[in-house]
């Protein structure tokens, strides 16, 4: 049996599931956008790097406003919520070069929510061949590039 190590994932396990407070809410309050990886801030949403990306430059765009009801969303949040998710794809396209991309909102609990009560659209980069026999065998996923990494280029290309 060939052992995988990723120590880096201990940081998923050890955190607790019922957390309080709200990280779209919490994060852009503190203003240490390297710290908690916000990548770019805009007048209605923000968008911040998955900390436990399905796969490298996995981006989440959030409203500052804390709400769980896509149809309450106003029309500039909408907007700019889905301009800012192309400014996402158009960066990962220059600097990571994916070949395809998922685009989603998980609203509530049961429909994959890892924060419920603030809905976030999730930009996740695709790579043929980037699905493997980990996640199906071993309930593992294997992320390539250190998270510090990613958020570096993403930043530098963002202008």
């Amino acid at each position: 049996m060939e052992n995988i190590f990723a120590p880096w994932r201990m940081a998923y396990i050890a955190v607790s599931k019922d957390q309080d407070g709200c990280i779209f809410c919490d994060f852009p309050k503190e203003e240490n956008d390297e710290a908690r990886l916000i990548l770019f801030r805009g007048k209605a949403c923000f968008i911040i790097f998955n900390a436990f990306p399905y796969n490298p430059g996995h981006l989440m765009v959030a409203p500052y406003r804390h709400t769980a009801e896509y149809e309450g969303l106003t029309d500039e949040e909408l907007l700019e919520m889905h301009r800012l998710a192309g400014r996402c794809i158009e960066v990962l396209r220059k600097t990571m070069n994916p070949q395809g991309f998922n685009l989603g909102v998980n609203l509530g609990k049961v429909a994959g929510a890892g924060f419920d009560g603030h809905l976030h659209l999730h930009i996740v980069p695709r790579w043929n061949g980037d699905t493997n026999f980990m996640p199906v065998f071993a309930d593992v996923r294997v992320v390539a590039e250190e998270l510090t990494e990613t958020y570096r280029k993403m930043k530098d290309a963002w202008v």
